[in-house]
């Protein structure tokens, strides 16, 4: 493969970034302005050229593809600054702090004809794929209520709120399992602890036009980690979890009606559902390269980060 793929950011998630696009072979080089992180990242990578001034970026002409994985704030500076440099953007999520950002970068990547593409990388997750197939193929039945849950001690942001870091990816997960559909309604409520003006917890409520509702809870005030998405459906319900080593389970509850008006519970054991085990990001990032290379349009687009941050922006609101 060609060497086509510049790195800006190499800090904790950049450095997952860091050693895929390496193993790849088609990193040219990393933007990172840390020496500190530099420092870091050559004991790893003593052969990868690290960089401190975009310049190197916007000037080379074998880079055509650049990968954004710098704090949410710069998300949208930088994103716009590489299309209008002429180059192909994958930027992590959150695409933009705003709707008016979200919307001027889909604009100027309409404009330059470039590749603008979002790292909902749960959307990538062979787990959230096969939930996906279950779900169109109606093996769950009729989908009733959707919820997840993301909650962690761990690291705490001061730029954003743990709405904007950790919501993102169950947003994008429910929008695609409800096939792209946007919310007609939008609620959210939570409590900021640490810091008078940024959110430790935060829980957003969905309501979609078909009578399907969802709910996100999201935290990093939490006593252990959890990430686990659950469908119900008036068959079955699917549980995708992704702290365990099987990913996906499925429930075939059933509900028995006594004398025609008591709902009873008949329990079932859950089943394990197999699938072929990819790594996320790694698969991720092949799309990228492989939207460049055909120059198709990735499948979360600008226009899917665009609708993330309307849910994003409409539950912050509703917070406030």
């Amino acid at each position: 493969m060609k060497k086509n793929i510049a790195l800006v950011g190499a800090g904790n998630w950049g450095k997952n970034h860091l050693r895929n696009l390496n193993e790849l072979g088609v990193l040219n080089l990393v933007l990172e302005k840390s020496d500190d992180i530099i420092s870091k990242r050559r004991e790893d990578f003593p052969d990868v050229n690290f960089v401190k001034h975009d310049k190197f970026v916007i000037d080379n002409h074998e880079i055509n593809g650049v990968v954004i994985a710098a704090p949410a704030v710069l998300h949208f500076k930088l994103a716009k600054k590489y299309l209008l440099a002429g180059k192909d953007v994958m930027v992590e999520k959150p695409l933009a702090l705003t709707q008016e950002e979200g919307e001027e970068l889909v604009n100027i990547a309409q404009k330059e004809k470039r590749i603008l593409m979002v790292g909902h990388i749960l959307q990538y997750h062979s787990a959230v794929v096969k939930l996906k197939d279950m779900i169109d193929k109606g093996d769950l039945g009729k989908i009733r209520y959707i919820y997840s849950n993301r909650l962690n001690i761990g690291k705490l942001r001061t730029e954003e709120n743990v709405l904007w870091s950790f919501a993102p990816h169950d947003i994008s997960i429910i929008l695609m399992l409800m096939g792209e559909e946007e919310p007609a309604k939008v609620s959210a409520f939570g409590g900021s602890y640490l810091n008078q003006a940024i959110f430790d917890t935060t829980l957003t409520e969905l309501e979609f036009r078909n009578g399907v509702k969802a709910h996100i809870f999201v935290s990093w005030l939490h006593p252990f980690k959890e990430q686990k998405l659950v469908v119900i459906g008036s068959e079955k319900m699917a549980v995708f979890d992704d702290m365990s080593k099987e990913k996906l389970f499925i429930y075939e509850h059933k509900i028995k009606w006594e004398k025609g008006k008591i709902p009873i519970a008949e329990k079932a054991d859950y089943k394990v559902v197999q699938f072929e085990k990819k790594q996320p990001l790694r698969e991720e990032l092949l799309h990228f390269i492989e939207c460049i290379k055909n120059r198709q349009t990735p499948k979360t687009d600008a226009k899917e980060g665009l609708r993330v941050l309307k849910v994003l922006n409409e539950a912050e609101k509703s917070l406030h």
